[in-house]
């Protein structure tokens, strides 16, 4: 876990900067003339209630399979995407529903990383121009102030500032992931959120671009919204983790408790499959695929893959109960309020 986090005064510490309530995101699914003519509306519910917060200096692992809802909520923090319902607190701020121009400071603030450090950067501008662009939206300095300032970015990450005037096609997968971790530190933000920063890189290069980003952590005091599916990558950089499925938080806490100790089946069974559990924990295969986002199972999300299925969770949707300290996981097995009547 990290360690040597740069301090904040008390009171910041241990207020969140980051948190959602009820956080929901859901699109419409156009059916054509005849579905709306009878009156048919179905969504996609990608994200269907999350509830968490962030605080400063700290890294928050947000895990699950592809189509759990991860990068939605990602972007949605970011408001990339609008929010459905809910509410979303930024520095102990209400952001939800700021318009464009409100939301223009927050966003100086909260930057995202994205998956693939390819497609994420202008191909036809060049690195100098990449980065000298926020600064512009922003209304930061004057030309020879931003220079100084892409300079500053590039050399944190790694760069060369003599590759100020190259294009993203002239670098590696790394390099370029390095540069739009710069892009992002160049407004100097309080948090990032990052999107599978190192799922499209080599594994060598992943090591160094989290090495990376735990250094920057460490310098700066940043907070990380760290998106990814590799538990083992997400074991190495996160203080706390919240493992999704289907849309919904099923389990979170404590990194070494979440994932030394698992205690919903589905956290059980993605740390099954990672590479060097297996002499520790008996392989878990689950059973059929995740359902259609746009009906999905009512009770326990979870309930038709799940090894431990009972009457209940195939009817009464479990919450989010607390096991121990801020360890919480949504499972029916574990609320001793309900463990009388699975048990009849």
């Amino acid at each position: 876990m990290n360690q040597g986090k740069v301090l904040q005064p008390m009171d910041k510490q241990d207020a969140p900067l980051l948190s959602a309530q009820g956080i929901k995101v859901h699109f419409p699914v156009d059916q054509g003339f005849w579905s709306r003519l009878r009156g048919e509306k179905r969504v996609v519910h990608a994200v269907d209630g999350v509830d968490f917060s962030l605080r400063r200096g700290r890294t928050l692992g947000l895990v699950g399979e592809s189509g759990c809802g991860k990068t939605t909520l990602g972007k949605t923090i970011v408001r990339l995407y609008q929010p459905t319902a809910g509410v979303l607190h930024f520095d102990g701020k209400d952001v939800t529903n700021l318009s464009a121009s409100e939301f223009l400071p927050v966003r100086r603030q909260l930057q995202m990383v994205f998956q693939d450090p390819y497609s994420s950067l202008n191909r036809r501008k060049t690195v100098g121009q990449i980065l000298a662009r926020p600064l512009q939206i922003h209304g930061i300095g004057t030309r020879g102030e931003r220079a100084n300032l892409i300079e500053e970015a590039l050399n944190a990450v790694g760069i060369d500032r003599s590759h100020v005037n190259r294009f993203p096609h002239e670098f590696s997968g790394g390099q370029r992931q390095r540069i739009g971790i710069a892009r992002a530190l160049v407004l100097d933000p309080e948090m990032l959120v990052l999107d599978e920063p190192v799922s499209a890189l080599d594994v060598s290069i992943q090591a160094q671009i989290l090495n990376l980003l735990m250094d920057l952590q460490e310098r700066k005091g940043f907070a990380y919204l760290f998106i990814a599916h590799d538990l083992s990558v997400v074991k190495r950089i996160s203080d706390d983790v919240a493992v999704m499925y289907l849309g919904r938080i099923v389990e979170q806490g404590p990194a070494r408790e979440v994932l030394g100790d698992p205690q919903h089946p589905y956290t059980q069974a993605l740390l099954s499959a990672v590479p060097g559990q297996q002499r520790r924990r008996e392989r878990i295969i689950l059973r059929g695929t995740v359902p259609s986002p746009i009906h999905p199972p009512p009770g326990c999300r979870f309930h038709t893959r799940c090894p431990f299925t009972k009457d209940l969770c195939r009817r009464v949707e479990p919450q989010l109960i607390t096991l121990a300290g801020e360890h919480k996981v949504a499972c029916h097995l574990l609320d001793s309020s309900v463990a009388a009547e699975m048990a009849g």
